[in-house]
């Protein structure tokens, strides 16, 4: 007896096994953690804690909340520059990060090692392997260790210094920037390496002219949104004492001063959103 096929709607597609596999896991994720939703109501004491909090989400403080020392600055003063230094970590991290990301991901990018020589393989090729590989083993291990792991080691090898904060944004960023620039390398459309090839160009110019060009507008816009969340990131590097806004916040909370606690809360949040308006237009420029 012949099998009878089963009708297309009966038939389980490939993403729908998927999405079965995810549903799958996430239940038995939770099931092997035993977290149960009550650990979401706040023991005794809590609920004190939490209507102090969010009760000053709409009361933020415009002056501190107890007597500070002459000469200090005023509070918005304080959060503006805080904001300001939350930046400037940023910004080093990304630069140092960028140029990590575009050494590695060139080297760990298919695109130039696999370029055709006219049938013979020449060093480049020979070496190619070695090379990528090599390349794609760092990457991983630099994105394998969040930026939080790495600050908290440089803090406890070289101290409270601004080089070590610096390093520890760079260097999971300038992995993760690594791989997907290699990526968008080698996904970049190929139509005019191709013409080149065909000209006669040799394979530098044929990666500088013909690939590379059609590859950094998604590079540019994506090294734009990295800048978005290491902006977070060094906020959040100001809860092991380094002087950003996540500072400001551990201070005032640790302090039970809520209201100064949501302004500064508030500033990291214009930050973000200023900088995400403006980091968004300049990707749509470049994409487009």
């Amino acid at each position: 007896m012949a099998a009878t096929a089963l009708p297309e709607s009966r038939r389980v597609s490939g993403r729908g096994l998927v999405l079965a596999a995810l549903a799958l896991a996430a239940l038995c994720a939770w099931l092997a953690l035993d977290a149960p939703l009550t650990g979401l109501v706040p023991r005794e004491g809590g609920w004190d804690v939490a209507r102090g909090f969010f009760g000053h989400a709409l009361r933020p403080a415009f002056t501190y909340e107890t007597e500070v020392p002459d000469g200090t600055s005023p509070l918005l003063l304080s959060g503006l520059a805080a904001a300001r230094r939350t930046v400037v970590f940023a910004v080093a991290g990304m630069s140092l990060a960028l140029v990590l990301g575009v050494l590695l991901g060139f080297l760990a990018s298919s695109s130039w090692w696999a370029q055709d020589s006219g049938g013979r393989k020449g060093l480049r090729q020979r070496l190619g392997p070695l090379v990528w590989g090599s390349a794609r083993v760092l990457i991983v291990g630099m994105r394998s260790v969040h930026e939080l792991l790495w600050a908290v080691l440089f803090l406890a090898a070289f101290g409270l210094n601004t080089f070590g904060a610096v390093v520890a944004i760079s260097i999971p960023y300038g992995g993760t920037l690594a791989k997907i620039f290699s990526e968008m390398l080698e996904e970049a459309p190929r139509d005019s390496a191709r013409a080149l090839r065909e000209l006669g160009a040799g394979p530098l110019q044929i990666f500088l002219f013909g690939q590379l060009p059609r590859a950094v507008p998604d590079m540019a816009a994506y090294t734009f949104y990295r800048f978005e969340c290491s902006v977070r990131s060094s906020a959040v590097l100001g809860f092991f004492g380094f002087p950003t806004l996540g500072y400001s916040i551990t201070q005032a909370f640790e302090n039970l001063h809520y209201a100064e606690v949501w302004t500064y809360l508030y500033m990291l949040m214009a930050l973000v959103v200023g900088i995400e308006l403006w980091s968004g237009a300049l990707r749509r420029r470049f994409v487009a």
